[in-house]
């Protein structure tokens, strides 16, 4: 069931979706050679607590038979596709790293992902990163009233596609509001039996490509949430937090 949120619970996931936004804003800032992927959480969970929200990541997975996520944020490092636990790995020159944040503000939820590079980066994966937030931006362009939510994917697999890199499957965009995961799905290649929604005014929508260089297939650690890609190529990851507004859409993770 979809839930359409009322003009005040957007008012609210908006409020998240900045803090969200400032969190990515700084940290990518802050993604330097040197630096640790856990003093990058430290920085993200002081601004999201520091603005009376919770980390909506932190202890996710807990209740569902799998272990609880330790992190505020995900990070993602080079072939690491999503869920990458922050940790004492150092980024490195040439590294791309994909940050994925998550907060809860009066019980409303927002979620955002950005890929950046580290130092100087190599031309390959300055153009994947490049190609991961087009196909965002063109899945975000497809939202409006009337539109069925596959065209929302056929957007993104195109410009992906078209470029030359692939589109993980086994893993989707989602609903958003109330909870971290709502209805519908939302995964960002068609295929027959694609969930038919037709967009209304009210829904939130998390939208988020993970885009590879190479084939989709993908992996999980023995962590558990790690999801690698099963070639070892690089993969971005782009999302923002959506709503349909009777006009078009509301982009509600900016800073």
């Amino acid at each position: 069931m979809i839930h359409l949120k009322t003009p005040r619970e957007l008012a609210l996931m908006r409020e998240a979706g900045r803090i969200v936004g400032e969190v990515l804003d700084v940290l990518r800032e802050a993604s330097k050679p040197g630096v640790a992927t856990q003093e990058l959480d430290t920085i993200a969970e002081d601004i999201i607590r520091g603005h009376g929200a919770i980390p909506a990541f932190k202890g996710y997975g807990a209740a569902r038979n799998r272990p609880a996520f330790p992190g505020t944020i995900c990070a993602s490092i080079n072939d690491e596709v999503v869920h990458g636990i922050p940790g004492p790995r150092v980024l490195k020159d040439g590294d791309i790293l994909s940050i994925d944040v998550g907060a809860s503000l009066k019980g409303w939820f927002a979620d955002a992902a950005v890929t950046v590079p580290v130092g100087r980066i190599s031309p390959e994966a300055a153009r994947l990163i490049r190609v991961c937030r087009e196909s965002l931006e063109r899945g975000v362009r497809a939202v409006r009233p009337g539109v069925n939510l596959v065209d929302v994917a056929c957007a993104v697999q195109q410009h992906a596609e078209s470029n030359g890199c692939s589109v993980v499957r086994e893993f989707v965009g989602h609903g958003i509001g109330s909870q971290m995961h709502e209805e519908p799905t939302i995964p960002n290649y068609v295929f027959p039996k694609y969930p038919h929604v037709e967009l209304a005014p009210g829904m939130t929508l998390a939208i988020e490509p993970m885009v590879n260089q190479g084939g989709y297939e993908v992996r999980v650690k023995a962590n558990g949430w790690t999801v690698l890609t099963r070639d070892g190529k690089l993969s971005a990851h782009f999302e923002h937090t959506v709503a349909v507004t009777e006009e078009g859409h509301d982009v509600l993770t900016l800073p």
